[in-house]
């Protein structure tokens, strides 16, 4: 198989085809850290709201219901046109799809209340220039919410987490430490509110699936577990079945 020429069309290819798993997806659709940025919406009532790297669009169609215009914005057409199926199936009739690439957005300065992502950045090949940008296109005064899986602080359980993750899906960049997404999001100019840690537990057979990883990788996943000490096990507390638990966090800051 031919690779990819850049990480931009290694993210479309990996994406674009499981389009539906991911608006599907009751990992991607619920959880408590969606229930935060839902939060985080309901308490400012945002009149324009851009959701980068929308994925399944999760986001967009909690903000829908309290603005007046959401951007689902996305490398992958094949992920925008279903989360376009969806909102139309769901009656959002305020959300509008944007295809392109977070490091460079399409959209003059000021134009969003707030800027939200979820589960995207840790694709993102360059995460300061995409915050600069979003700095740029949020009104002053406004909202950036960022919710993504985390690295943690220990360095031998960040080692075993970034090879889990490229072996499942080689389009992955890093998970960075909460540490590190408060000194990046102080770089690009925000003020950071409030930084809410959490828990995702992950089933291991819908975590690959949805990725369609193969089989070899799989095998290295679930050999990298059976070879990983105890303290790296108890982290992530590891099942018999490979299922695991991943830290993640969200990110409440101004401009």
């Amino acid at each position: 198989m031919a690779r990819s020429a850049t990480l931009e069309n290694l993210v479309t290819s990996q994406f674009g085809s499981q389009a539906a798993a991911y608006v599907a997806s009751s990992v991607h659709a619920k959880g408590e850290d969606l229930a935060l940025v839902a939060e985080a919406i309901a308490a400012r009532h945002p009149s324009h709201v851009l959701d980068l790297g929308c994925g399944g669009g999760h986001v967009s169609f909690a903000a829908a219901p309290v603005a007046a215009q959401v951007v689902a914005y996305d490398l992958s057409s094949e992920m925008l046109a279903a989360v376009a199926e969806e909102a139309a199936r769901r009656g959002l009739a305020n959300i509008a799809t944007r295809q392109g690439s977070v490091e460079q957005l399409p959209f003059a300065e000021a134009s969003f209340d707030m800027v939200l992502s979820r589960y995207s950045a840790h694709h993102w090949g360059d995460v300061p220039a995409a915050l600069q940008e979003a700095f740029r296109v949020l009104r002053p005064g406004g909202t950036l919410v960022i919710a993504d899986a985390i690295a943690p602080a220990r360095a031998v359980c960040d080692t075993f987490l970034q090879a889990f993750e490229m072996l499942r899906d080689p389009s992955h960049v890093r998970d960075y430490s909460i540490r590190e997404w408060q000194a990046m999001l102080a770089a690009a100019g925000f003020t950071l509110g409030t930084t809410t840690p959490g828990r995702q537990p992950l089933e291991f057979t819908s975590w690959i699936t949805r990725m369609r990883t193969p089989p070899v990788f799989v095998e290295a996943i679930r050999a990298l577990q059976a070879a990983m000490s105890e303290e790296v096990r108890q982290h992530f507390a590891v099942e018999a079945d490979g299922s695991f638990v991943l830290d993640n966090a969200v990110f409440v800051a101004q401009r």
